[in-house]
């Protein structure tokens, strides 16, 4: 597949009806034509969720649990894929490939209507499609930072990467945390210990060692991160010279 996904920076205007929206979770459900059943309010996602009762919601510090679980089995397998074959190598293919961004032009709520089809293989925590998790990242961050709107527009566009997945390209090669390559892995990286002792590069007497082809304090834009959603996002952001106000 040539090039990637260059998304246009505005969606045409869209009329909904029954008022103006009180959250992106209502806006989204009105104009995909979802009616919430009863007692559960508009987002859509609360149909995947039981447990969004307050009395039975999950503990925060549950999230994010490698060591066992119920989809386990399917988080390990991802990771093993991903850290066998993602090398310094494909990655810098991968850039070359998807680096034009000529794949496909959309808008970003037609981005957000695709992840509709994709559950992300390498989350511990959800079994349910990617674009509703968009929704309530958004909506958690509004709720946390009333008065940053840029913020609640990054929640909704954080995962919008994994497009990829949907184009042809592996889950592993798209989902999933990334790590820097070209050097050892560090032990903070998802399942280190047992993943990724068939990486070639760990065989390469460079890319093997604690800096690898990096040098001291050579600074994060120097570093080669393994190719996925949130690389690919970054670069395409870039490319539309999306910008963000700086931060204090």
């Amino acid at each position: 597949m040539p090039g990637g996904v260059r998304c246009s920076r505005a969606a045409s205007p869209v009329l909904c009806p029954g008022g103006w929206p009180h959250s992106l979770l209502e806006l989204a459900s009105r104009c995909n034509g979802f009616n919430p059943p009863p007692n559960q309010g508009p987002d859509p996602s609360l149909v995947y969720r039981p447990d969004v009762d307050p009395d039975v919601a999950k503990d925060k510090g549950s999230f994010r649990n490698y060591t066992s679980g119920p989809l386990l089995d399917r988080v390990l397998a991802t990771y093993k894929l991903m850290h066998t074959r993602q090398t310094v190598d494909f990655v810098r293919k991968k850039h070359a490939q998807f680096g034009g961004f000529s794949y496909k032009k959309m808008t970003i709520m037609e981005a957000v209507d695709m992840l509709d089809g994709l559950v992300d293989e390498s989350d511990p925590d959800v079994d349910f499609p990617n674009s509703f998790h968009a929704f309530q990242t958004a909506e958690g961050i509004r709720k946390a930072h009333p008065d940053k709107d840029w913020f609640h527009l990054v929640g909704l566009l954080h995962d919008l990467g994994k497009v990829l997945a949907l184009a042809g390209e592996p889950q592993w090669a798209v989902v999933g945390d990334t790590f820097p390559v070209g050097c050892r892995p560090q032990a903070s990286v998802v399942f280190c210990d047992s993943t990724f002792q068939d990486n070639p590069d760990l065989q390469d007497p460079l890319y093997s060692t604690e800096l690898g082809m990096y040098q001291p304090h050579c600074g994060l834009e120097n570093v080669l991160m393994s190719w996925g959603h949130d690389e690919y996002m970054y670069q395409m952001m870039k490319f539309n010279k999306f910008s963000l106000p700086p931060e204090e």
